[in-house]
Parts: structure tokens; sequence; C-alpha cells
């Protein structure tokens, strides 16, 4: 088929990389623009916009699609489909309309749970026992259209944001592929009003460890925070952001330090298994505690 390609993040990159081993024309790639980056705060492009360019694929980052000029621009590359997955803009009508079939959307989650901009952090500060992809037929909502596909997998005791974020980058490289194969079989089918739930963009705010709360609850905030923005707790008067973690055994007044990087909450304990310092890299727990004086309590 025909297509233009709309992404921005590495999450969209398996995708993009997928549908030109599957031999579909990319007639435009759509993207951010660069944005300052680094510390000589250089524009840097998206990492699409980077592997787009490596493929020889045409790019267009416009700063918005509201202007008659862009959606006129969008238009003129007649696709028969836009393949849209982590693009960054919200699409007007004229462009949702412009495409032959319209526009498709790979979604991070099972919808109609966790619409929204953090499908895959939320599943997992939630606890939830699987997520997926869903290749959904776009229309004016938001995350509110029809589905076409969806693919599921389970969410592990041990899993991190990042960690889910690559295998569901995967499965919706193989989801999308798929459904392209099928397109004129498939059956959409409209989201059911029942388990709607709303994927709220993570706020800083959120970061900081409140040691009162459960283990299980803070668990899931720490792998479900990694590894951005990151959980966070001051240990030794150092701000310390905790990348990966499990429930341990133990009980203790909240905050106290009960074991090597093992932390008593509200209920339970946590141990720390990865950690990083600032001005650090990321440690696993043995060699972040080598030469660091572990406090009786952190906060």
């Amino acid at each position: 088929m025909r297509l233009v390609f709309m992404g921005s993040p590495d999450f969209s990159v398996p995708v993009l990389d997928a549908l030109v081993a599957a031999g579909h024309e990319i007639a435009a790639v759509y993207c951010q623009p660069p944005r300052p980056a680094g510390r000589g705060k250089k524009d840097r492009p998206t990492p699409v916009q980077a592997r787009a360019e490596a493929l020889g694929l045409p790019v267009r980052h416009p700063k918005s699609l509201r202007s008659p000029e862009a959606q006129a621009e969008f238009a003129g590359v007649a696709p028969e489909l836009a393949v849209v997955v982590a693009y960054g803009l919200i699409l007007p009508q004229a462009i949702l309309d412009a495409p032959a079939h319209g526009c498709l959307n790979i979604h991070a989650s099972l919808l109609p749970r966790w619409r929204g901009a953090a499908p895959i952090h939320r599943a997992i500060m939630a606890g939830d026992a699987e997520t997926g992809v869903c290749i959904m037929q776009m229309d004016a909502g938001l995350d509110t259209g029809p589905v076409l596909l969806r693919k599921s997998l389970a969410i592990g005791p041990d899993d991190t944001t990042g960690a889910l974020h690559d295998r569901l980058s995967a499965l919706g490289a193989a989801a999308i592929v798929e459904a392209l194969d099928r397109f004129d079989g498939l059956n959409p089918e409209p989201q059911p009003e029942t388990g709607v739930s709303y994927a709220e963009k993570i706020d800083k705010a959120e970061a900081r460890v409140d040691w009162t709360r459960s283990a299980v609850e803070i668990d899931r905030l720490i792998r479900g925070l990694s590894p951005f923005p990151g959980a966070w707790c001051e240990i030794g008067g150092e701000r310390v952001k905790l990348l990966a973690s499990r429930i341990a055994p133990g009980e203790g007044e909240p905050g106290v330090v009960i074991g090597p990087l093992t932390i008593a909450c509200g209920a339970g304990a946590v141990q720390i298994t990865r950690a990083q310092r600032p001005g650090k890299r990321p440690m696993e727990a043995d060699e972040f505690l080598r030469g660091f004086d572990l406090p009786t309590r952190v906060s």
C-alpha cells in the first residue's frame, strides 16, 4: 500500500522498519520537528526522522497540521492509508479524511483501557496483569475509534516501563503488518462503553516515593516510572533515582532501611535492585552499595 507514516520517538522506529521490510511504499514520513538537546542545545532530530533519512525516505516535520497549507501538502501525497504511532500531534479532521482508507493508530494498550498519553506507565502502576496493542481506526476522539486488531501480552512481576515499551513496540510492528495484509477482511469493532480508563500524562510530582504507601504500590510506582521520569527518594542527602525493585520480606517503620537497599513501607518492604545517584550511571544494587554509606532511614 502507499502509506504516510506518522511517528516520532524510539517506540515508532521498529514499526517504520517493519512496514518498509513488508514492501509497503512509504510516500512520506511525518514526525515532530528537531528540538534542542544535549549540552550544546543543538537541534536534534527525532529517532524516526533519523531512521527515515537513513532509509532514504522523504521526511516532513511541520509544527502543526492545522493550517490549510499543511493540510493541502498532506493531501497532495495521495496516500491510501496513514499509519500513526506516537506521533505527538492531534490530527485535524482534514488530515483524518485525506487518505483513501483513513488513518490507523497503533495504541499501546488493550482499548478501551488506558486511552491517552501514558498507557504503558499506567498499566504497570495500576498492577494490570496484561496489556497489549490495538490497531485502531482513528476518529476525532481521544483513542475512541473502532479496533481492527488487538494483540495482548502478560506483564511480569519484574517488568519496567522500559522493558514493556520495547516488547510492545515489536508487537505493534508485527500487528500493523498483519493488519495491512488482512485489511480488506478485517471488521472494525466499536469499543465497549464499559471499562474505559484514561492514562494521564505522568506528572513529575508523582515520582517522589511516599514510604507510607504499601510495598505493592511502591514497587509498581518504581517499575512504572523506570527509566523515565524515574521514581526517587532522598538517601543520605542525595536525590537517588530508583529504577528497579521487588517486593521483599520484612516490616518496619516506613522509610527505615531493614536490609541491603531494602526499605520498610507502610505495609511490607521493597528491595531496590537498580538505582542511580546524581551524576552517575545506573547501577545494580551490589555496585551501588560499594563505597556508599547507606543510612538507617531514607525519605
